[in-house]
């Protein structure tokens, strides 16, 4: 009985322990599909600033001014294919983790559950990474565009104000992370609480293992010390076998001398 009700409690603990863990998944996977989204957005704003960006002929520009924009074209398609390209491997990686995520975590074995919180608390640094790329690349490539579409005067206000923009945008992430920034050996975590009954196996396994290797060696040890004291008592005996001899010699002698006398008297 104490058994069953010890069994039953085990099993109620890790059951609510997989809910609390179930809300962390929540949390990962909510900010996963917010992230893909907003890419997604991304996305579709670099394949149309792609596209539907048309900069002046290379016959409008003077000559001298013709080799910087060349450069400045080179600059601006390389920046915003990358920006494509960045957001594009957020949309398909968020997509991944939330679907093989989820799945893993309501089909998979016991312990799914942690496996796939914890697989997307990993998998969030090289989102956030190649979102920041693709979202450096996006702003970047507008400072470079405004200088092949504007006049000079023009041009270098929209760039300082894109500048101000990446600035702000930085002190923002720093401010805010800084804010919400924890030492990560501080979370919560489940797997001691998760794991408690299959250490209680090893644990009561390995005693077993111990139990039988000293029975397995003890026999041995136990041989060796009757051996040695069977050859002590051998030996004690063989000395007190000896001593009596001495003794029943002396005795008969003694006799055989008396009886002589006897017959001499």
């Amino acid at each position: 009985m104490l058994a069953a009700d010890k069994l039953q409690l085990q099993s109620a603990v890790r059951q609510q322990a997989t809910a609390l863990k179930e809300k962390e998944f929540n949390l990962h996977h909510s900010n996963m599909t917010t992230v893909g989204t907003i890419a997604a957005v991304l996305a579709g704003l670099d394949i149309t600033m792609f596209i539907e960006f048309t900069p002046h002929e290379d016959s409008m520009w003077t000559e001298d001014m013709r080799p910087m924009v060349r450069i400045l074209k080179f600059f601006y398609y390389t920046t915003i294919v990358a920006a494509f390209c960045a957001n594009m491997i957020v949309v398909s990686q968020t997509t991944t983790l939330t679907v093989l995520g989820a799945g893993m975590a309501l089909r998979g074995p016991d312990g799914s559950m942690m496996t796939a919180t914890d697989g997307l608390y990993d998998e969030r640094k090289s989102v956030f990474l190649y979102f920041a790329v693709g979202l450096a690349n996006t702003v970047g490539s507008v400072t470079v565009g405004v200088w092949l579409i504007l006049q000079w005067e023009a041009a270098l206000c929209c760039m300082i104000i894109v500048l101000i923009t990446c600035r702000i945008i930085w002190i923002n992430y720093k401010r805010v992370k800084r804010r919400f920034n924890f030492n990560e050996s501080d979370t919560v975590d489940f797997r001691d609480i998760m794991e408690s009954g299959g250490r209680r196996r090893r644990s009561s396994r390995n005693r077993q293992n111990n139990k039988s290797n000293y029975s397995r060696y003890e026999p041995s040890s136990m041989e060796e010390g009757d051996s040695d004291e069977w050859s002590d008592g051998w030996q004690q005996s063989q000395r007190q076998a000896g001593s009596s001899n001495n003794d029943v010699k002396k005795r008969r002698g003694g006799s055989s001398n008396s009886g002589l006398a006897i017959q001499t008297i």
